[in-house]
């Protein structure tokens, strides 16, 4: 199990990271950050199973962290983290279906307790959505098979798209959180179809209504709904995410997902599932072993042919800035105009690493140059480099170069 910590103090992350002992146990700590709004791009990127935020923090804190992962990613387990005297900051919490919450100070002991309880839960609940997956693909007829079938129907390229109108009410009325203001299609294929198409269904029950799912013959298409366009995307990119690394954890292979655009008409879906699907077709051209994910800017649009240009515009960027050490992914995405999910995906997809990693690589190959051609101080370097925290440089340094700073500079 993937964890990530969000927590505003630097000693409550050093005793975590520190003193818990993750080699012993079945989990490893993927990320940290200091507030929920740098966190958020982070666990885009590193796709943790477990959240343990704090509450009281700068900027976003850890009760809007949560509201955001569980309209994003509701499948993450979190564990809140909070002082005696916020009982209505943990009510709220219990509301935003928060699993387990931890008064501090807290000790390795009950956080390996409490990690293998949410660890529990989640697994159980894997099970339980394959178990029903399973049934669901045996079965035909039902109110599930009628959804499928309805939401399939908005993808036919033989309706007619005052149809879509009548379709989302029918969905409406079975209980579907739709109609919606905007909408996106995410077209999927992969190998084997249906144990896909069980993870699919599966990711879909846990999004709270905000996908639904139509099984296809080579994959899954799926219905995205969000509030405004922006929301609607950064829901699309993290669900198609989460799907691919499910699909991968199950070694699924030839997975090949596309994203159409976004829309705000019910009559325009069906353009946003050619756009999804076209993506998809020019992704089977690929030789790329690993899913790739795309979308489209405008309708029609085969791919984006700045996408390369934007890549170099970004790592530019972060070439001129990594020392700044409130640079974050959407400074980058606004940099180069795209959102947060996309810039994010894309980015991964150009490079083969995540946009943190890239940070990481910019920031330790300046402070390797420094260690071996200057007698600065190993804490100036890390403010030099972009790190506040000469702590937590050198927990970067070793966990990525295998030795501390001081042993670095002795050896070159």
């Amino acid at each position: 199990m993937k964890v990530f910590l969000a927590d505003d103090e630097i000693v409550v992350r050093e005793g975590i990271r520190e003193s818990f002992p993750w080699d012993e146990t079945p989990y490893v700590l993927v990320g940290e950050a200091p507030d929920g709004e740098m966190a958020l791009p982070i666990i885009r990127d590193t796709n943790p199973d477990i959240v343990i935020t704090d509450i009281k923090m700068p900027f976003m804190d850890g009760i809007e962290l949560c509201r955001t992962l569980r309209a994003q990613m509701p499948w993450i387990g979190i564990i809140v983290l909070s002082g005696y005297d916020e009982f209505e900051y943990a009510r709220q919490c219990i509301q935003l279906g928060v699993r387990e919450y931890l008064l501090k100070p807290i000790n390795a002991v009950d956080l390996k307790e409490v990690l293998d309880k949410v660890s529990a839960q989640i697994e159980a609940e894997r099970k339980s959505f394959e178990h029903a997956a399973s049934l669901r693909a045996r079965m035909e007829n039902g109110g599930k098979f009628v959804k499928e079938k309805l939401v399939g129907s908005l993808f036919s390229d033989e309706a007619a798209e005052e149809d879509a109108v009548n379709v989302l009410e029918q969905l409406r009325q079975m209980g579907c959180p739709v109609p919606a203001d905007n909408y996106a299609v995410i077209d999927a294929a992969f190998s084997p179809v249906a144990t896909g198409q069980q993870v699919a269904a599966t990711l879909a029950e846990s999004s709270d209504g905000i996908v639904q799912v139509s099984p296809g013959r080579v994959g899954t298409r799926m219905l995205v709904t969000g509030g405004t366009a922006e929301e609607t995307e950064e829901r699309a990119y993290a669900f198609a995410t989460s799907l691919v690394r499910e699909l991968e954890r199950l070694d699924c292979n030839e997975i090949r997902v596309g994203i159409g655009d976004i829309v705000d008409k019910p009559e325009m879906i069906i353009n946003s599932f050619k756009a999804a699907r076209h993506i998809r077709h020019l992704l089977v051209e690929r030789t790329d072993e690993q899913a790739i994910i795309l979308g489209v800017r405008e309708m029609g649009e085969a791919a984006d042919e700045k996408t390369p240009s934007v890549i170099s515009d970004a790592k530019l960027y972060m070439s001129q800035n990594f020392n700044n050490p409130n640079l974050m992914l959407q400074d980058v995405a606004r940099e180069v105009g795209m959102s947060n999910s996309r810039f994010s995906t894309v980015f991964s997809q150009q490079t083969g690493q995540t946009f943190t990693e890239y940070l990481i690589y910019l920031r330790l190959n300046k402070a390797k140059e420094l260690l071996r051609t200057t007698d600065t101080k190993g804490s100036q370097i890390a403010r030099e480099v972009g790190y506040n925290d000469s702590h937590y440089f050198s927990y970067i340094f070793k966990k990525n170069v295998g030795m501390t700073p001081s042993e670095y500079r002795s050896q070159h």
